[in-house]
């Protein structure tokens, strides 16, 4: 038996128990109607807060470095023979009903895998690289008045609400083999604290925003679509009130989360841990006060040319705060383009994989075949 099995009886037995002992914790979700799986994979998540945190990859399923669309491989299931306990997706190209995703990933094979992720009790999360509905080119365009024009009454707000009607098609399709809605982590309007999206804080003011993300919330509850945890997200900011300037509300976020990479080497420059311990201890004090789920949900070291990237820095960048969830970005392999490299977590032959290895051991690392064994979607 391997120590991640071991590991994972022990977390199984201990949560058991642990569950009948504990106090309610008061973990309302933002929509009352919820699914009942989607219910008890939002309280399970606080269970597990004192034992660990899903690792997620971006894409996992999909493709990796130097193959795509290989059934049932994924890059880190190569290194450590398990898959992650989060998977990644995005949105990107519903708004056309596209075939393929912003990434060139099918839209049927997306729901196929996603199906599968949930049926072996795996977590699915979305993104939404949503096109500028005002100019109608990239995400990261940022023409001054996108933003506003598609709040209510605004010129392009009825093109807006029809692709959430895509969206809300695109949700009502998640069905596991049980034949029920497949509960989905949803950060829409991720990054807002940047100036790289049309829907960063550079683009609109934060009543702006608050009016933009309620709307949402709204129409899709509106629409039957009880089946979204809704996921809060800023890029690095370093103050409680950087961080809340944007906030749509208690009773419209379910989770609290931000996205930071790594770019310099950390051995001469720790400024990432520094930066991330700050703000996680900040979510984490706002999530005690409000009962919110706190989670690091994008990040990385493109190449990871570190050898402790995981077992030190990533692991020191947490703490002992209680994370949920912390995912890294997609291993898109060669990029022609920039003529560089794109990935963020190991595969086979990586010459730093041993250090993922050891923080797939680590106790508080939790990965598929633990979170199996703990049925997340079960009272």
């Amino acid at each position: 038996m391997t120590i991640k099995s071991v590991t994972a009886c022990s977390l199984m037995l201990i949560s058991l128990f642990s569950c009948k002992a504990q106090t309610p914790v008061k973990n309302q979700l933002v929509d009352s109607e919820a699914t009942l799986e989607t219910q008890n994979l939002y309280k399970n998540l606080f269970q597990l807060r004192s034992k660990g945190f899903l690792f997620g990859h971006q894409d996992a399923l999909a493709y990796g470095v130097n193959w795509k669309y290989e059934e049932g491989r994924s890059d880190v299931k190569d290194v450590t023979g398990d898959y992650p306990a989060l998977y990644g997706w995005d949105l990107g190209g519903t708004e056309d009903k596209a075939v393929n995703d912003i990434d060139g990933v099918p839209f049927d094979k997306m729901k196929k895998w996603m199906r599968e992720i949930y049926d072996r009790g795996g977590v699915n999360t979305l993104s939404w690289h949503m096109k500028n509905p005002y100019t109608g080119k990239s995400a990261w365009d940022t023409t001054p008045h996108s933003f506003t024009s598609i709040l209510p009454g605004g010129s392009h707000h009825k093109l807006y609400c029809e692709w959430l009607d895509n969206a809300v098609t695109f949700f009502k399709s998640l069905k596991g083999s049980d034949g029920k809605a497949i509960p989905i982590l949803y950060r829409p309007f991720h990054e807002l604290t940047g100036n790289w999206f049309w829907w960063c804080q550079n683009n609109c003011t934060p009543e702006e925003y608050i009016t933009l993300w309620r709307f949402t919330v709204d129409y899709f509850k509106k629409n039957n679509i009880h089946n979204l945890i809704y996921v809060y997200n800023t890029s690095m900011v370093k103050t409680r009130e950087a961080y809340l300037r944007y906030y749509p509300g208690d009773d419209y976020v379910d989770v609290l989360s931000f996205d930071n990479y790594l770019y310099n080497n950390p051995v001469k420059d720790n400024s990432y841990v520094e930066d991330n311990l700050n703000l996680i201890q900040i979510m984490n004090a706002i999530g005690n006060e409000q009962h919110k789920l706190i989670a690091l949900a994008e990040t990385g070291y493109e190449t990871i040319p570190y050898n402790r990237y995981w077992t030190k820095t990533v692991v020191n960048s947490l703490g002992n705060n209680p994370v949920s969830f912390v995912l890294v970005w997609r291993n898109h392999g060669w990029q022609e383009q920039e003529k560089k490299m794109h990935y963020y977590a190991p595969f086979k032959g990586h010459p730093n994989e041993k250090d993922f290895v050891d923080f797939y051991n680590l106790p508080q690392t939790l990965f598929q075949n633990e979170i199996t064994q703990l049925k997340l979607y079960n009272p």
